[in-house]
């Protein structure tokens, strides 16, 4: 099963990761857990450059072609040979990530980026995608407080940029209602980590 974690900035998504990644390994479940942009050497380095907060200068097609190069290398070297093996991948972020931000966000439209990701993934979605959702001032508050995070490119936008990018997570939840559990993130990390655990365990128990 493919698992992928979405959110705005600072919506705790990681951090609850952890907590569930645990929990199903205890069930004795096979979980490989990884991240976009990066999870494997080649995709880490073009994360490196997407979220350098020195590449001002980088334009929104180019960034979208980037975490598109990035998925590509992450699912031919890591995702797909851990499903074909039976293992459950959670993944934080994944192609809605790049909807929001560059379709809707960076207004390159949804239907682009889609199209971009479809030929990247050759047609891959998630088994299901958990949106953790959280009022930007929120989230950018929390990031302003934490100082073991890293700070990237896309945290010093605008908070209408990011207002943007939960709007669109929203639609795109809208527009896939049998893929995505929406997560109130405002919660506790350990309320929210419950609610994502039980998200992935109905799904887990769905398919059998």
């Amino acid at each position: 099963m493919f698992i992928t974690l979405e959110g705005p900035e600072g919506s705790g998504k990681t951090s609850a990761m952890k907590l569930v990644v645990e929990r199903l390994k205890k069930d004795g479940y096979e979980i490989v857990q990884t991240r976009e942009p990066g999870g494997t050497p080649i995709a880490e380095q073009i994360r490196n450059v997407i979220l350098d907060i020195n590449n001002t200068a980088l334009d929104p097609r180019a960034e979208a072609l980037l975490y598109a190069a990035s998925r590509r290398q992450h699912l031919i070297e890591k995702v797909w040979p851990a499903i074909n093996e039976g293992k459950i991948v959670i993944c934080d972020r994944f192609i809605d990530s790049s909807l929001a931000y560059q379709g809707g966000a960076r207004h390159l439209g949804i239907e682009q980026i889609l199209s971009i990701n479809m030929f990247a993934t050759e047609n891959t979605w998630p088994d299901l995608t958990l949106l953790f959702d959280l009022k930007p001032e929120i989230g950018l508050q929390r990031i302003a407080c934490n100082n073991q995070r890293e700070v990237n490119r896309l945290d010093l936008e605008k908070l209408e940029f990011h207002h943007q990018v939960r709007n669109t997570f929203l639609e795109l939840a809208k527009r896939y209602p049998k893929r995505f559990v929406i997560i109130d993130a405002s919660l506790s990390i350990d309320d929210v980590a419950n609610a994502a655990y039980k998200a992935i365990w109905d799904k887990l128990h769905a398919q059998r």
